[in-house]
């Protein structure tokens, strides 16, 4: 597999960074996780925004523009020939002193990988079983704006999801209301109504959830974001995760208990499929 690694592109045996770098020492950097699907990675400028608005806020200067990160990114899915994949960007502050000053920081390390999709059984519809994890997001969080490298809480959550027999776990934050998943955004249906988390919640706005917005929009579906607990949500009339490299994931369990199913949701899951091929002309988020 080959990767790019700070301008060159170099064999994933080849591709290393210093033991000093930020990033493995403080998980001081940000990544983005974006689908390439037909050979197209599906809204890279919407993830090299957030990207970019991340290491603005976390005072590291791009060693790239949107542009060149775009010929990169077309370049390395052809010399991998990995049309159907999961693009992974990472950014760190790179190599620096010992210590939380970045001061003596040197130049930025930015690395991207290609990944092959997570497997999914053909003739099994996608579905999860969610559970409510034990660990808290805080609530009202500048960095959730963004995806830092710091995510051992996720880690955590998803691990806890696992031991308990589940796919994905819920995360509240620390007001006790529903946030997001370990590695996804919280969508649920109310009276037909679409509903996700407003992101003062502690919430990473994903690009997914932007295009599902952008979808409930084109369709003329009513949307709300909404403040809700956790025995709100058992309430819902159907529940969905969204994430880039799936998609649209269907809940059928949480905590246990089955969740209602909703026509709503595999309507949603068609057209977002085509879009991932038939990229619109849209702002995102």
């Amino acid at each position: 597999m080959m990767v790019f690694l700070n301008g060159k592109f170099v064999s994933e045996a080849e591709a290393v960074v210093p033991v000093g770098d930020r990033g493995f020492l403080l998980g001081d950097g940000l990544f983005e996780t974006v689908r390439v699907a037909g050979g197209k990675p599906f809204r890279l400028a919407q993830h090299w925004e957030r990207l970019a608005r991340g290491a603005e806020f976390l005072k590291i200067q791009l060693p790239f523009t949107a542009k060149e990160i775009q010929q990169f990114a077309a370049q390395l899915i052809a010399k991998n020939n990995l049309p159907e994949s999961v693009l992974r960007l990472t950014l760190t502050r790179g190599a620096g002193a010992r210590g939380y000053s970045i001061k003596n920081a040197g130049a930025p390390t930015l690395a991207m990988t290609l990944h092959p999709l997570p497997p999914v059984n053909p003739d099994e519809p996608l579905q999860w079983r969610l559970i409510t994890a034990s660990h808290r997001l805080p609530a009202g969080e500048a960095l959730a704006a963004f995806k830092t490298t710091s995510k051992v809480l996720n880690v955590l959550a998803r691990a806890e999801a696992e031991a308990q027999g589940a796919d994905e776990a819920l995360l509240l934050n620390t007001n006790g209301e529903v946030a997001e998943t370990a590695g996804g955004n919280i969508f649920w249906i109310y009276q037909d109504r679409i509903c996700t988390v407003p992101t003062g919640c502690g919430v990473l706005p994903g690009i997914t959830r932007a295009v599902v917005l952008e979808i409930c929009q084109s369709l003329g579906l009513p949307t709300a974001k909404c403040v809700i607990k956790p025995e709100q949500l058992r309430k819902a009339e159907g529940i969905f995760i969204t994430q880039s490299a799936l998609g649209i994931v269907p809940v059928v369990a949480f905590d246990g208990q089955p969740v209602a199913t909703s026509p709503l949701v595999d309507q949603l899951a068609s057209i977002y499929n085509e879009w991932l091929l038939r990229e619109p002309t849209a702002s995102g988020a």
